[in-house]
């Protein structure tokens, strides 16, 4: 009896130890899997776009050009900036967004307040510009689908981005001569103010506020670009709102 119970006490000790060892395997298993599919985001700034392409290949991520900008100081096919930032660990075929730079501008900037829109959108072309945000509005003095602002203005130097902002007359409605309130979010806080300005719409004076550098994110999930500063995050009244000459706009912009 004595020997039938160490025997028992054996074969379970035994069974417990091949339990504990297959509970240990699988916990490295799933460690390596998980962990093995994981790569530190490295630096890409300066680089040729066709250089980090290759060395992030390498680790199993893809590069993206999100922007182009013009720049003094970093050379034309060279980035400017990355997302996710550098040493960020990321999972394996991650897409790192970078801005590439355009060398200095060397583009004069046309004039295309009075052109049709689309005659402007082809001037800007033909210099290697393009057209960026486009508002709307009603304009007694202009016809429809006249360009009556832009920004940059023309001639403009040491400009950021290969992209007009234009302001164009839309369709006149007729409303006691109220006008349709543009939408002004994600355009630097100046082209919405001078798109104001030429509207006739009154605004009064910004309020800046700190925004926080949105999370990189985890899993598959797409990265969230950061908020350039200067840029309006939110107005009052809100786009498509009718306004008149009584109405002054509050505009929020990202410090």
């Amino acid at each position: 009896m004595k020997r039938s119970f160490l025997n028992f006490f054996q074969i379970a000790s035994l069974l417990l130890f091949l339990v504990a060892i297959a509970l240990l395997s699988a916990v490295t298993t799933m460690h390596f899997a998980i962990h093995g599919r994981e790569v530190s985001v490295p630096a890409l700034k300066q680089m040729t776009v066709v250089d980090a392409r290759s060395l992030a290949a390498g680790l199993g991520l893809t590069v993206e050009v999100d922007n182009r900008y013009y720049s003094a100081d970093v050379a034309a096919g060279h980035i400017l900036s990355q997302s996710p930032a550098p040493g960020t660990v990321v999972r394996r075929a991650w897409h790192v967004r970078v801005a590439e730079s355009l060398g200095p501008q060397k583009v004069e900037v046309p004039d295309t307040v009075g052109m049709n829109e689309r005659v402007a959108s082809i001037q800007l072309r033909r210099v290697g510009l393009e057209v960026g945000t486009t508002a709307r509005i009603p304009f007694a003095g202009a016809a429809e689908g006249t360009v009556i602002a832009q920004d940059p203005p023309a001639n403009a130097h040491s400009i950021e981005s290969p992209s007009i902002n234009l302001l164009v007359a839309a369709p006149g409605e007729e409303l006691n001569d109220k006008l349709v309130m543009p939408s002004l979010t994600g355009m630097p806080i100046v082209s919405a103010q001078t798109m104001l300005d030429k509207a006739g719409i009154k605004f009064s004076k910004p309020v800046y506020v700190d925004v926080p550098i949105a999370s990189v994110g985890t899993g598959d999930a797409v990265p969230k670009l950061p908020t350039i500063p200067g840029t309006v995050i939110a107005q009052k009244p809100e786009a498509g709102a009718k306004v008149d000459g009584t109405v002054s706009v509050d505009l929020t912009v990202a410090k």
